[in-house]
Order: C-alpha cells, then structure tokens, then sequence
C-alpha cells in the first residue's frame, strides 16, 4: 500500500459521498481512504459503506477533538508509505492521484501539496468564494501555490507527507486555529523536504455562503496572530495586507459619510463635500471594477464577477477584522490561545 487518504468529517455525509466517488474515478490503484468521524450527530457511515466493495475503505467513529486530532487518529491507523490528507468539502478531478505519483517519481519529498479551484457545478456563491481565495488581487494567489514563492506550506485541504515524517513530527497540533500552517512550519523547521505539486490539485467546495464565509476568513485572521506568537519569524508582509486593507476601507467609509454630509447638508461647503465624497469613493469602486473585471473573464459570467466584489470584500476584512480583534486580545491584552477564544470553528 503506497498511499492512505485521511478524511476527517463532522457531519457532512453529502460531501463525503462526493469525495469517496471521486476517489473511486481514480486512474491509478493502489491506496486506501480513512474516514474519521469526529462526533458527529449526522454520521456518513451508510454513505462509507455504500463504498465499501469499490474502495480499500476504513471507517471510523471517535467522539469529537476537531479536525487536527482527527486526522492524527487517522494517520496513525494507516498502512500506506504516503498520507494525503483531505477536507471532507473537495473533490479530485481523475487524474489527481496520478499526478502526486508522478511528482514524488520524478523527484522525491517529505512533504507536498497542490492548488484549488472551483468546479463546474458549484453555486455562483461558491465560485465567487473560490476566486477570492485564489486570485492576485486578494492576495490569495501570493499566500500559496506559486511556483516562484520561495517556500511552500500546503494547507490541511490537499496535503501530503510520508508517512514516517508525519509520525515523527507529531502530526498536528492542539491549536485551534491555524493548526495546518502550524504543522507546514514545523515541517520547514525540521528541515524537511516541501514541495508544490500544481497538477495535484482539487475541487474545493470552501463555504457555501458569505455568512460561513465571513467566519472562516475571521478565524484565519485570528489563526495569524496566534501563529505568530509561536512563531514570530511566521509573520510576513503580505499578512498585514488585509489588516492594511481593512482599515483604509473604514477610513474611506468615515469619509464618505462626512463628504456626503458636508455636501448635501452645508451649502457652503458643498464643493469640498463633494470632492471628499469623490475622493473617498475612487479608491472602492477601482478595487472594485479590478474584481469584477478579473473574475468576470475567469468564470465567463458577470454575475459571478458582482459576487466576487462582496467575496473579496468579506474575505479581506474578514481576516483583517480577526487580525485586529487577536492582536488586540493576545499581544495587548496578553490573554493566551484558548482564555482569548473559546469556540472552536469546526463546530
């Protein structure tokens, strides 16, 4: 046995049911697929043993410890030389296994991940979610994925390392947020070979409405500043982009709201009302026509391109909120992981 998926899941059989069929579409044999039920009060056991005749398929249930746990309690139960670990919300396109087999052929690693994106079915929402956290002008596209960053840290939704490495790492941690990013640093700490694989990549559902959206990207907000506590080398420029971004945007709001009132409300003052309301909205509407523009060409729809405006919105200030709200509790305040936030996401 050369390769073991790990999947984690807490109640989301439909998505389970997705993953395990593409795993069955693969063209290449030779793996297993370990499903970790963690607590869940909708549990995909009918849907696991449904493939059961077509997978080499392990299923397990455990009372809930969150993701990063989960996938330890599945590793620890594979048989294969390589884990690939994956978010219960992807699908892999055929030759997905394939590729990853392909890469550690032609040049070994310790470690390895690929990108993502967004199928054909999914929601407008979903492939609006889907350009924000991958395009340039998010700063999604230069987080990860590129070939040209010196460094690579795959995220817990596509991730790969041998198995050994895994074990004698420890596997991931007990921090709630951030726990994938915390395991790629140790990975790099302990002087482990990393590698992008581009070709290995998913279909990766993410959140099915802003609301969830909004959550997800406030949580990696607060997961930065946590990691940089453990790690302060970890914090990079390109991490206080949305905090930067976040606060210009409200700036430019409050002076939005005074250029209008000078202009509508004070005669006198109108043309300087004016000018502040101008220069305050340029800035919103040009990111804004970027976006629009950007994603309207990659999804060859218009609607999709209004939606990525509010996705790209939500997941910058998002995270910058988070940054904000976890600097000001962890470094200020001085309060510790889990005194500061007390709920986990995955619930």
């Amino acid at each position: 046995m050369k390769y073991s998926f790990i999947i984690p899941v807490y109640n989301r059989p439909d998505e389970v049911d997705e993953l395990l069929a593409s795993l069955t579409r693969q063209t290449i044999s030779g793996f297993e697929a370990i499903v970790v039920e963690d607590g869940s009060a909708i549990p995909c056991r009918d849907v696991c043993d449904k493939y059961a005749s077509q997978l080499d398929l392990h299923y397990y249930a455990k009372p809930n410890s969150g993701p990063g746990q989960s996938r330890n309690y599945g590793v620890e139960r594979a048989t294969g030389d390589y884990v690939i670990v994956l978010d219960s919300d992807v699908v892999l396109p055929n030759g997905y296994l394939k590729a990853v087999d392909d890469e550690l052929q032609r040049e070994s690693a310790d470690a390895f991940g690929g990108p993502d994106c967004a199928h054909p079915s999914f929601t407008p929402t979903q492939k609006a979610i889907s350009y924000s956290m991958t395009s340039f002008f998010t700063t999604g596209g230069i987080r990860g994925g590129k070939k040209k960053l010196d460094k690579f840290y795959p995220r817990s939704f596509n991730m790969g390392l041998r198995r050994d490495v895994y074990m004698q790492l420890g596997g991931f941690s007990k921090m709630r947020f951030g726990e994938d990013i915390d395991f790629s640093i140790r990975i790099f700490k302990a002087g482990c070979r990393c590698r992008l694989f581009p070709e290995a990549w998913v279909w990766h559902k993410r959140r099915t409405d802003f609301r969830k959206f909004f959550r997800q990207v406030y949580n990696s907000g607060i997961a930065r500043i946590n990691l940089y506590k453990k790690y302060p080398e970890s914090l990079k420029l390109v991490h206080l982009l949305p905090m930067v971004f976040t606060v210009g945007v409200l700036t430019l709001m409050l002076l939005l709201v005074a250029g209008v009132a000078l202009w509508l409300c004070d005669s006198a003052n109108s043309t300087l009302g004016a000018t502040v309301t101008a220069v305050a909205l340029l800035p919103l509407l040009l990111y804004s026509a970027i976006i629009f523009a950007d994603s309207s060409r990659q999804n060859h729809s218009l609607w999709i391109g209004l939606l990525s405006i509010r996705a790209a919105f939500t997941q910058l200030m998002g995270y910058g909120f988070g940054f904000i709200n976890a600097w000001w509790r962890r470094c200020v305040r001085g309060k510790d992981e889990f005194s500061a936030f007390n709920n986990t996401f995955y619930k």
